[in-house]
Parts: structure tokens; sequence; C-alpha cells
């Protein structure tokens, strides 16, 4: 099937999305075996925010396994998002150290300031407020995550005063 799909596309007779294109030079880089699944993930996730219902589709086709198996391993990791998200995704950790840390005034302070509640994003598309699993820094928590920006020891003042930096900035 592959084999026939890349002669009908090398011929242009099928035209690529830029979800397949992103797809297929992944394979190129990683392989066309299952164990490209992660790193393909991790691509496009990087370069789309999220994982499409069309990008796990394109996965599955080029990987020539089910899309069942490719949602199932996306939906399994906290980080592999499969619904549209803000430019900046704000994670705090939801582990028993940064629970008994303070992390939940952390979150009524970003819900208060940011308008939205857990698992939302903002009306501009600026933020998500997301709880991750495990960060690794549980002696320095409540910990926070924007993007790929650690945060560690977070007090309610200190999140707000992060969050409207982030507003200045961007």
């Amino acid at each position: 099937v592959i084999e026939l799909y890349n002669v009908l596309y090398q011929k242009g007779i099928l035209f690529m999305t830029h979800i397949e294109e992103l797809v297929r030079k992944e394979a190129e880089i990683h392989g066309h075996k299952r164990e490209s699944l992660m790193p393909i993930l991790q691509a496009v996730v990087r370069s789309e925010r999220f994982l499409s219902e069309e990008a796990m589709v394109a996965i599955a086709k080029e990987l020539d396994i089910s899309t069942a198996d490719v949602y199932g391993t996306a939906s399994f990791y906290t980080f592999m998002d499969t619904k549209p998200k803000g430019k900046n995704i704000i994670r705090v950790c939801k582990t028993i150290t940064c629970h008994m840390k303070g992390k939940d005034a952390v979150i009524a302070a970003l819900e208060d300031l940011l308008k939205i509640k857990l698992g939302q994003n903002t009306s501009d598309g600026k933020f998500s407020l997301l709880q991750a699993n495990c960060l690794g820094w549980c002696h320095k928590g409540p910990v926070m995550l924007i993007n790929d920006e650690v945060y560690p020891e977070v007090t309610p003042q200190s999140a707000v005063e992060v969050i409207q930096e982030y507003l200045r900035q961007k």
C-alpha cells in the first residue's frame, strides 16, 4: 500500500497535506517501523502543538500500524496532547509532594488570573492550564512547567508573576 501511495504521489496523482508531509519527513529520519512511533509523535507535537486525528491517521498509514495503536500510545502519555492547546502550555505537577507543598493554591491563583479552569485554554489561545504527573522536581515542589521552562518552588504569587511576564513578552 505504501509503495503504491509513493508511486502515485511521485507521479503527481496524489497530493500530500502539510501533516502528511511532516509525518513522511519524520519517518524518513526515524524509520518506518513501530519503534519510530514515539519520535514521530513527538515531532508532530513540537510542530503542531497537538496530535490531530489527521496526524494520527497519517502516522498509522506511514508506519503501517493501526490508528488505534497510534491513539493508544498518544493518549497514554501526558505530553502527547490530542486536543488543541494554547501557545503557552502551563503544567502544574499533581503528585502528592507538590500537593502537600501547596499546588492547589497555585492552580487557584492561575485559574483566577487566566479566567479558565484546569484543562481549558484561554479564549485568545495564549495559554492552556493543565496538571501533569511527576515532573521530576519533588525536592523543589510545587513545580510549574511552561512549555519547556521549569519553575520550581512556585507560590501563588510567583506563579502569577511568571504568567504576567509571559503576557508582557508575548
